[in-house]
Protein backbone atom coordinates (compact mmCIF):
# COMPACT_ATOMS: atom_id res chain seq x y z
CA UNK A 1 0.00 0.00 0.00
CA UNK A 2 2.78 2.37 0.82
CA UNK A 3 4.73 1.36 -2.12
CA UNK A 4 1.22 1.96 -4.39
CA UNK A 5 1.57 5.88 -2.51
CA UNK A 6 4.97 6.17 -3.21
CA UNK A 7 4.21 5.43 -6.75
CA UNK A 8 1.66 8.09 -6.69
CA UNK A 9 3.03 11.00 -5.35
CA UNK A 10 6.40 10.48 -7.34
CA UNK A 11 4.07 10.81 -10.41
CA UNK A 12 2.49 13.87 -8.94
CA UNK A 13 5.87 15.50 -8.54
CA UNK A 14 6.55 14.42 -12.59
CA UNK A 15 3.36 15.80 -13.47
CA UNK A 16 3.97 19.03 -11.39
CA UNK A 17 7.46 19.44 -12.90
CA UNK A 18 6.17 19.33 -16.13
CA UNK A 19 3.77 21.68 -15.53
CA UNK A 20 6.19 24.42 -14.17
CA UNK A 21 8.79 23.99 -17.51
CA UNK A 22 5.40 24.51 -19.58
CA UNK A 23 4.41 27.64 -17.67
CA UNK A 24 7.96 29.07 -17.80
CA UNK A 25 8.39 28.25 -21.65
CA UNK A 26 4.68 30.35 -22.45
CA UNK A 27 5.57 33.08 -19.51
CA UNK A 28 9.05 33.39 -21.95
CA UNK A 29 7.15 33.27 -24.74
CA UNK A 30 4.62 36.02 -23.51
CA UNK A 31 7.26 38.65 -22.42
CA UNK A 32 8.86 37.62 -25.86
CA UNK A 33 5.45 38.38 -27.63
CA UNK A 34 4.42 41.69 -25.99
CA UNK A 35 8.20 42.69 -26.78
CA UNK A 36 8.32 42.24 -30.38
CA UNK A 37 4.59 44.31 -30.30
CA UNK A 38 5.88 46.69 -28.16
CA UNK A 39 8.94 47.28 -30.57
CA UNK A 40 6.70 47.09 -33.67
CA UNK A 41 4.59 49.93 -32.12
CA UNK A 42 7.16 52.41 -31.28
CA UNK A 43 9.29 52.05 -34.43
CA UNK A 44 6.58 54.21 -36.70
CA UNK A 45 6.43 56.22 -33.22
CA UNK A 46 10.08 56.66 -33.36
CA UNK A 47 10.15 57.69 -37.27
CA UNK A 48 7.62 59.93 -37.19
CA UNK A 49 9.25 61.78 -34.01
CA UNK A 50 12.84 61.34 -36.30
CA UNK A 51 11.35 63.09 -39.06
CA UNK A 52 9.15 65.84 -37.07
CA UNK A 53 12.72 66.62 -35.73
CA UNK A 54 14.22 66.67 -38.57
CA UNK A 55 12.02 66.89 -41.47
CA UNK A 56 14.70 68.05 -44.11
CA UNK A 57 16.60 64.82 -43.39
CA UNK A 58 13.73 62.67 -43.34
CA UNK A 59 12.84 63.48 -47.32
CA UNK A 60 16.57 63.12 -48.10
CA UNK A 61 16.53 59.91 -46.72
CA UNK A 62 13.62 58.56 -48.23
CA UNK A 63 14.59 59.94 -51.76
CA UNK A 64 10.63 61.55 -51.98
CA UNK A 65 8.27 62.06 -54.44
CA UNK A 66 7.11 66.13 -54.71
CA UNK A 67 4.09 66.90 -55.70
CA UNK A 68 3.58 70.81 -55.46
CA UNK A 69 0.65 72.99 -56.84
CA UNK A 70 2.18 76.48 -57.07
CA UNK A 71 1.87 80.59 -58.60
CA UNK A 72 4.05 82.49 -60.67
CA UNK A 73 4.65 86.24 -60.84
CA UNK A 74 7.11 88.07 -63.25
CA UNK A 75 8.39 90.89 -64.68
CA UNK A 76 9.83 91.46 -68.15
CA UNK A 77 13.51 93.30 -67.98
CA UNK A 78 15.16 95.80 -70.27
CA UNK A 79 12.90 96.97 -72.88
CA UNK A 80 10.52 94.17 -71.57
CA UNK A 81 9.90 95.81 -68.69
CA UNK A 82 6.44 97.06 -69.14
CA UNK A 83 5.77 93.54 -69.64
CA UNK A 84 3.96 91.78 -66.63
CA UNK A 85 3.36 87.53 -66.18
CA UNK A 86 1.17 85.50 -64.41
CA UNK A 87 0.86 81.79 -63.89
CA UNK A 88 -0.67 78.63 -61.89
CA UNK A 89 -0.01 74.86 -62.31
CA UNK A 90 1.12 72.30 -60.63
CA UNK A 91 4.62 70.72 -60.37
CA UNK A 92 5.30 67.05 -59.79
CA UNK A 93 9.29 65.75 -58.62
CA UNK A 94 11.61 62.92 -57.72
CA UNK A 95 14.88 63.02 -55.82
CA UNK A 96 16.64 60.18 -57.43
CA UNK A 97 19.95 59.74 -56.08
CA UNK A 98 21.03 59.83 -52.50
CA UNK A 99 23.54 62.49 -51.13
CA UNK A 100 26.22 62.80 -53.49
CA UNK A 101 29.69 64.44 -51.30
CA UNK A 102 31.17 67.45 -53.15
CA UNK A 103 31.97 69.40 -50.64
CA UNK A 104 29.80 72.86 -50.75
CA UNK A 105 28.29 71.52 -53.27
CA UNK A 106 27.12 68.40 -52.06
CA UNK A 107 23.30 67.42 -52.48
CA UNK A 108 20.91 65.40 -54.47
CA UNK A 109 19.72 65.40 -58.38
CA UNK A 110 15.54 65.97 -58.52
CA UNK A 111 14.05 65.58 -61.57
CA UNK A 112 10.77 66.90 -62.45
CA UNK A 113 8.67 68.93 -64.46
CA UNK A 114 5.28 70.77 -64.35
CA UNK A 115 2.45 72.09 -66.16
CA UNK A 116 0.32 76.02 -66.20
CA UNK A 117 -2.66 75.56 -67.68
CA UNK A 118 -2.89 79.40 -66.62
CA UNK A 119 -0.74 81.61 -68.48
CA UNK A 120 -0.89 85.05 -68.79
CA UNK A 121 1.40 88.20 -70.27
CA UNK A 122 0.10 91.60 -69.85
CA UNK A 123 2.03 93.91 -72.04
CA UNK A 124 1.12 97.90 -73.31
CA UNK A 125 -1.98 98.34 -75.10
CA UNK A 126 -1.79 98.64 -79.19
CA UNK A 127 -0.09 102.15 -79.98
CA UNK A 128 2.07 103.88 -82.26
CA UNK A 129 5.96 103.27 -82.14
CA UNK A 130 8.44 104.86 -83.99
CA UNK A 131 11.20 102.30 -85.26
CA UNK A 132 13.32 101.83 -88.66
CA UNK A 133 11.99 101.11 -91.78
CA UNK A 134 13.54 100.12 -95.01
CA UNK A 135 12.64 100.83 -99.08
CA UNK A 136 12.32 97.68 -101.50
CA UNK A 137 15.97 98.98 -102.20
CA UNK A 138 17.45 98.58 -98.80
CA UNK A 139 17.38 102.30 -97.60
CA UNK A 140 16.66 102.57 -94.29
CA UNK A 141 14.83 105.49 -92.69
CA UNK A 142 12.89 106.59 -89.25
CA UNK A 143 9.23 105.37 -89.56
CA UNK A 144 6.10 105.07 -87.33
CA UNK A 145 4.03 101.83 -86.81
CA UNK A 146 0.85 100.52 -85.28
CA UNK A 147 2.41 98.02 -82.58
CA UNK A 148 0.12 95.59 -81.19
CA UNK A 149 0.05 95.05 -77.77
CA UNK A 150 -2.71 93.72 -74.61
CA UNK A 151 -3.38 90.81 -72.58
CA UNK A 152 -2.12 87.42 -73.89
CA UNK A 153 -3.30 84.28 -72.77
CA UNK A 154 -1.85 80.79 -73.06
CA UNK A 155 -0.89 77.47 -71.28
CA UNK A 156 2.84 76.66 -70.45
CA UNK A 157 4.61 73.09 -70.39
CA UNK A 158 8.20 72.49 -68.56
CA UNK A 159 8.96 68.88 -68.97
CA UNK A 160 12.43 69.17 -68.24
CA UNK A 161 13.31 70.74 -65.00
CA UNK A 162 16.68 69.35 -63.36
CA UNK A 163 17.49 70.61 -60.02
CA UNK A 164 19.84 69.87 -57.34
CA UNK A 165 18.90 69.83 -53.88
CA UNK A 166 21.74 71.01 -51.90
CA UNK A 167 22.55 69.30 -48.19
CA UNK A 168 22.47 71.56 -45.41
CA UNK A 169 22.58 70.88 -41.73
CA UNK A 170 19.10 72.84 -41.42
CA UNK A 171 16.50 70.93 -40.33
CA UNK A 172 13.78 73.06 -41.91
CA UNK A 173 15.66 74.96 -44.75
CA UNK A 174 16.80 73.28 -48.17
CA UNK A 175 18.56 75.24 -50.72
CA UNK A 176 17.84 74.34 -54.13
CA UNK A 177 19.17 75.74 -57.82
CA UNK A 178 17.89 74.50 -61.58
CA UNK A 179 18.18 74.88 -65.19
CA UNK A 180 15.01 73.59 -66.81
CA UNK A 181 13.00 74.00 -70.66
CA UNK A 182 9.61 74.64 -71.44
CA UNK A 183 7.55 75.79 -74.35
CA UNK A 184 4.30 78.11 -73.98
CA UNK A 185 1.17 77.80 -76.24
CA UNK A 186 -0.81 81.10 -76.68
CA UNK A 187 -3.83 81.94 -78.77
CA UNK A 188 -2.26 84.95 -80.55
CA UNK A 189 0.88 85.64 -81.61
CA UNK A 190 3.35 86.58 -78.87
CA UNK A 191 5.41 88.82 -78.38
CA UNK A 192 3.32 91.94 -79.87
CA UNK A 193 5.06 93.12 -83.24
CA UNK A 194 4.53 95.77 -85.64
CA UNK A 195 0.91 95.39 -86.60
CA UNK A 196 0.89 93.82 -90.85
CA UNK A 197 0.19 96.01 -93.72
CA UNK A 198 0.36 95.50 -97.17
CA UNK A 199 4.22 95.53 -97.20
CA UNK A 200 5.00 94.53 -93.49
CA UNK A 201 4.41 91.13 -92.51
CA UNK A 202 4.19 91.95 -88.16
CA UNK A 203 3.13 88.47 -87.13
CA UNK A 204 5.37 86.62 -84.70
CA UNK A 205 4.58 83.41 -83.04
CA UNK A 206 1.87 81.30 -81.29
CA UNK A 207 4.96 78.98 -79.89
CA UNK A 208 7.52 80.14 -77.74
CA UNK A 209 10.36 78.09 -76.13
CA UNK A 210 11.42 79.05 -72.37
CA UNK A 211 15.06 78.14 -71.49
CA UNK A 212 15.27 79.41 -67.70
CA UNK A 213 17.05 78.68 -64.58
CA UNK A 214 17.50 79.58 -61.03
CA UNK A 215 17.24 78.92 -57.29
CA UNK A 216 15.18 78.78 -54.05
CA UNK A 217 14.47 77.33 -50.86
CA UNK A 218 12.23 74.46 -49.62
CA UNK A 219 11.14 75.57 -45.84
CA UNK A 220 9.48 72.65 -44.15
CA UNK A 221 6.68 73.92 -41.93
CA UNK A 222 6.18 69.89 -40.51
CA UNK A 223 6.96 66.48 -41.71
CA UNK A 224 6.71 66.53 -45.59
CA UNK A 225 5.09 69.55 -46.17
CA UNK A 226 7.09 72.63 -47.47
CA UNK A 227 6.30 76.10 -48.21
CA UNK A 228 8.57 76.89 -51.58
CA UNK A 229 9.83 79.92 -52.64
CA UNK A 230 12.03 80.04 -55.87
CA UNK A 231 13.60 83.06 -58.54
CA UNK A 232 13.68 82.16 -62.10
CA UNK A 233 15.48 84.01 -65.29
CA UNK A 234 13.12 82.89 -68.19
CA UNK A 235 13.79 83.80 -71.66
CA UNK A 236 10.54 83.66 -74.16
CA UNK A 237 11.63 83.02 -78.04
CA UNK A 238 10.32 81.32 -81.18
CA UNK A 239 13.48 79.91 -81.79
CA UNK A 240 12.41 82.01 -85.22
CA UNK A 241 9.03 79.25 -85.85
CA UNK A 242 7.12 82.62 -86.31
CA UNK A 243 7.37 85.56 -88.86
CA UNK A 244 9.39 87.36 -86.65
CA UNK A 245 11.53 86.18 -83.44
CA UNK A 246 11.70 89.74 -81.23
CA UNK A 247 11.36 87.44 -78.05
CA UNK A 248 11.21 88.52 -74.43
CA UNK A 249 15.43 88.38 -73.42
CA UNK A 250 14.99 87.96 -70.36
CA UNK A 251 12.03 88.14 -67.48
CA UNK A 252 11.97 87.34 -63.59
CA UNK A 253 9.83 84.86 -62.34
CA UNK A 254 8.74 84.39 -58.83
CA UNK A 255 7.32 81.22 -58.00
CA UNK A 256 5.45 80.68 -54.46
CA UNK A 257 4.04 76.63 -53.91
CA UNK A 258 3.25 74.09 -51.39
CA UNK A 259 5.20 70.88 -51.81
CA UNK A 260 3.64 67.28 -50.43
CA UNK A 261 6.36 65.02 -49.93
CA UNK A 262 5.95 61.12 -50.27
Amino acid sequence: MKQGLGNRDKKEAAVRKILTRVQMILGVALIAGTTTVVAQTDLPKAADAQAAANPVAAVSKAQSWEYEPFVNWGTGVGNRSSYKFLSAGFEMGKVLTPVVRAGVMSGQFEFAGNIMPLWQAYTPAAHMQQTTCATTGGLRYSCTLLYGGGTYYGVSLTPVILRWNLATRSRRIQPWFQGAGGLIYTTHKFPPNMMSTATIDGGTSVWNFTPQGGGGIHYFIRPKRSIDLGVNAVHISSASLGDRNPGVNASIQIQVGYSFWK
